[in-house]
């Protein structure tokens, strides 16, 4: 049987991913560095829309009845059996752990957040992350609740005084924004921690091939010296994040990249066959929530990262039938991924340098492009094979104590924070 080899149009993807790459390039700006600083929303020059939970909602004539003249069914709405069976709990709440029922007053800390949707999720986010989520769905019973302008509870008193010193940590702390400084590296060998062990305390961390030290400044300068002096180590990017006490900030830096994911019959007949293609969202994501204790002299900070590389795409070739008889052949593409994860909560004092190491981890092998400008590096480096992650983070303090003297392009995102899958 004669075979007709079917050569899909490769120069018409690579166009298609060349193209995305730019447009992320572009679009890589974030929508409220205006000023060349990652500045929370409300910060930077211009105006800022009035975030949805301070908005006035419009208007609903939902309930206004309906039209004149308009006929109306009056029969009963139809209901569904249900197995559960409930009683009304009688007016009163459980009582029998001692539970009592408190309204904390978060006005001192939400009324300076006017551009901010939603601030108070920030103080529901950090009391689950101290008392865990279990405590408040099962024995003792309890609740709690916020709105803009106070928190609701009832729970025992020994929770209250763990919910109390969170509040206090919001609404009698920090209110200026505060500078968080990242730098993320990629170095091709582990071997640089021959040099720099003795310069880092060892934390522990439960995040698996996770490991983190912490750094006086001086040592870190020093560390981070050596790094650059050697020629396996790729600087992906440095940033200072602006948030304010308890807020969540996220940096982003995503491209798409397309591949052939199916094979179809062609509408017009020849060729029989077209290729359909795909995009994968391939770069990494970053969220930041850190939070200050009374005196500023430690930080507490939820470091949340999400990495999605294409380590390559598998080909796979197809035979097709012809309605002659004969095999029509194309190709799709398998993405093979390698993905990470890590969530950890760290502590430590301000005048010190957390460093993070992701272990060693894949690096796509893909052919670098002649013109600089589409060198995009990923988290994972440049270098062909492995490459161990490292992030730097550091408090720098108020924003207004530590405005650099000339604007630098950062991309620190504004994201909604919620409640899944963070305790």
């Amino acid at each position: 049987m004669r075979r007709i080899d079917l050569r899909l149009n490769a120069m018409v993807c690579r166009s298609a991913a060349l193209t995305c790459f730019v447009v992320v390039l572009i679009n890589a700006r974030p929508a409220h560095a205006q000023n060349g600083f990652g500045m929370p929303p409300g910060m930077a020059a211009g105006t800022v829309a009035t975030p949805p939970s301070l908005q006035n909602p419009p208007a609903s004539n939902a309930f206004a009845g309906p039209p004149p003249g308009a006929a109306v069914n009056q029969s009963p709405l139809p209901t569904s059996p249900s197995a559960a069976t409930a009683k009304a709990g009688g007016g009163s709440l459980p009582q029998g752990s001692g539970q009592v029922h408190r309204v904390y007053d978060l006005s001192p800390y939400t009324g300076y957040l006017t551009k901010q949707d939603r601030p108070q999720q920030a103080v529901v986010d950090w009391i689950l992350r101290e008392t865990g989520g279990n405590v408040w769905f099962t024995e003792p019973f309890g609740f709690m609740s916020a709105n803009r302008d106070s928190l609701s509870v009832y729970h025992t008193p020994e929770m209250h005084e763990v919910v109390s010193g969170m509040v206090d940590r919001f609404i009698a702390g920090e209110k200026d924004p505060q500078i968080i400084h990242l730098r993320m590296m990629t170095v091709g060998s582990p071997n640089w921690r021959s040099r720099a062990h003795m310069l880092m305390q060892h934390v522990k961390v439960d995040s698996p091939g996770l490991q983190a030290w912490l750094l006086t400044k001086e040592n870190a300068a020093m560390v981070l010296q050596s790094l650059r002096a050697r020629t396996d180590t790729r600087e992906v990017q440095a940033v200072d994040v602006v948030t304010y006490n308890g807020q969540t900030e996220k940096l982003v830096n995503t491209r798409g990249r397309n591949y052939v994911q199916n094979i179809r019959q062609a509408p017009t007949g020849w060729p029989p066959y077209e290729p359909q293609t795909g995009e994968l969202q391939e770069g990494y994501k970053i969220e930041l929530s850190p939070l200050l204790s009374i005196d500023r002299k430690t930080v507490d900070c939820v470091i949340r990262t999400d990495v999605d590389q294409v380590d390559k795409l598998v080909p796979v070739d197809l035979d097709l039938p012809l309605p002659s008889g004969e095999m029509y052949r194309a190709r799709i593409e398998v993405p093979q991924m390698v993905s990470w994860r890590l969530n950890e909560r760290f502590r430590w004092p301000t005048d010190m340098v957390l460093l993070l190491s992701c272990g060693v981890v894949a690096s796509p092998e893909r052919a670098q492009s002649s013109i600089p400008l589409f060198n995009l590096n990923s988290l994972t480096g440049t270098t062909a094979g492995r490459a161990d992650a490292l992030m730097f983070v550091e408090f720098r303090g108020r924003v207004a104590e530590g405005l650099p003297t000339s604007p630098v392009p950062q991309t620190a995102d504004r994201s909604g924070s919620t409640t899944r899958g963070r305790y």
